[in-house]
């Protein structure tokens, strides 16, 4: 059970983090260089799960989800299975929840990018998708490594959201941390303490990461103005 509840959370992980960079790199962008007045809103919807209890966007997805409404009616007449209770409503719902912690970072970076270079680019006569590529991605690497580290972390600790799209299958929708409460309530408190402590240990692993990329950027940066 350990090894697959194991598995299932790397995949999760993994599917949910590509998904976020695919989805978060362009939507910051877009929002980095937007004057519209909606952005303030666009830029609540985003973050909303920042401040939103896990539960109450599980309760909303499962609604959404259920074979009742138009969403979940089309995911059914598509693969012929309920969106909810399954690993894919695990990957749409980490991709919603873990949304603002690969957005922000990439957006802040995004908006302190020297717009010079791209004027320069522009200028030497490169494509708007050229500059993309070859100017603000390069220059945005610590920015992207932040963004899918975090991402990634935040979907492997994921609880509510997931208890409440996914419920407790062994084998298609018990990671992790569901496997960990199932552990707890059933008193089987050493195989608790063993998925506890591999979760402790991951976190500090990806904080350790995350301070040692910050510190080795500032470091590169000192080096590039002496």
């Amino acid at each position: 059970m350990l090894i697959t509840a194991i598995w299932l959370t790397i995949k999760l992980a993994l599917m949910t983090t590509l998904l976020l960079m695919l989805v978060g790199i362009p939507l910051a962008w877009k929002l980095a260089n937007m004057s519209s007045r909606f952005r303030p809103l666009i830029e609540a919807f985003v973050g909303l799960p920042l401040v939103l209890p896990p539960t109450v966007l599980g309760f909303y997805l499962l609604i959404a989800f259920s074979p009742d409404n138009t969403l979940g009616q089309w995911w059914v007449d598509l693969t012929g299975s309920t969106l909810a209770f399954s690993f894919s409503g695990l990957v749409v719902a980490s991709v919603l929840y873990s949304l603002p912690f690969v957005v922000q970072p990439l957006q802040r970076a995004f908006e302190q990018l020297d717009h010079g270079l791209l004027e320069a680019a522009a200028m030497l006569g490169a494509s708007r998708l050229d500059r993309f590529v070859n100017v603000v991605l390069p220059n945005s690497l610590r920015a992207l490594l932040l963004a899918a580290c975090m991402g990634f972390a935040h979907t492997v600790g994921e609880f509510g959201v997931v208890l409440m799209i996914g419920g407790n299958i062994p084998g298609e929708t018990q990671v992790l941390s569901i496997a960990l409460y199932d552990a707890v309530e059933t008193q089987q408190l050493d195989q608790a303490h063993a998925m506890a402590a591999g979760l402790l240990m991951f976190a500090l692993v990806m904080l350790v990461a995350l301070y040692s990329i910050d510190k080795r950027t500032v470091l590169i940066k000192d080096r590039c103005r002496e």
